[in-house]
């Protein structure tokens, strides 16, 4: 894994007349995470698409050194494909395989043939998690990761997050929902709005 940090000063974020928060600075370094919270339309998953670069800021900086993976609502993977197919697609760019070590602990393994479309929310959760983080990215950016997923699933993807970090990725989870996982930060957007 390529090393990794990311440096956010005096982040201001705007959506349309709207200042959703301001003066918001943090550092994450290698093997750290930061739980962002706070009530719908408060920024988060604003926050996770200008730490991505996909989004610019009102105001502030963004420095990020390392690759940044996002997991998001919306799902990187052809509807139209059997999950077989469109992982593959992903293999093919990313230089990873999706063997069957990859797709079992996520109860994917029977369902390669079974197109993208008929997966159930959660089945098409983990196959985004796969697929996201492939790359073995030095920064995961999690939008809401645990919707979905079941209690089992669940618990296996946030020790998934805390080996990911152990060994020394930075992960920043925006979510609503408790993340069980050591040394987890936590970031409340309510104090940074206007």
């Amino acid at each position: 894994m390529e090393p990794a940090r990311i440096t956010a000063t005096d982040l201001a974020c705007r959506r349309g007349d709207r200042l959703l928060f301001r003066g918001l600075s943090f550092e994450l370094n290698a093997g750290e995470a930061l739980q962002v919270v706070g009530p719908n339309g408060t920024g988060k998953s604003s926050l996770l698409r200008i730490l991505a670069g996909l989004l610019p800021p009102f105001a502030g900086t963004v420095e990020r050194t390392g690759e940044a993976a996002l997991l998001d609502e919306r799902l990187p993977l052809d509807g139209e494909l059997p999950l077989g197919k469109a992982l593959a697609f992903w293999s093919r760019i990313d230089g990873r395989g999706y063997g069957a070590e990859g797709l079992s602990p996520l109860g994917l393994d029977r369902l390669g043939d079974v197109p993208v479309r008929y997966l159930s929310t959660g089945q098409r959760k983990r196959a985004a998690i796969l697929q996201s983080n492939a790359r073995r990215a030095g920064v995961w950016l999690l939008d809401e990761p645990l919707n979905g997923l079941d209690v089992e699933a669940a618990a296996q993807f946030q020790a998934r997050v805390g080996g990911y970090v152990a060994d020394g990725g930075i992960a920043v989870i925006a979510s609503h929902q408790p993340f069980d996982m050591p040394g987890l930060a936590r970031l409340h957007l309510g104090d940074y709005a206007p």
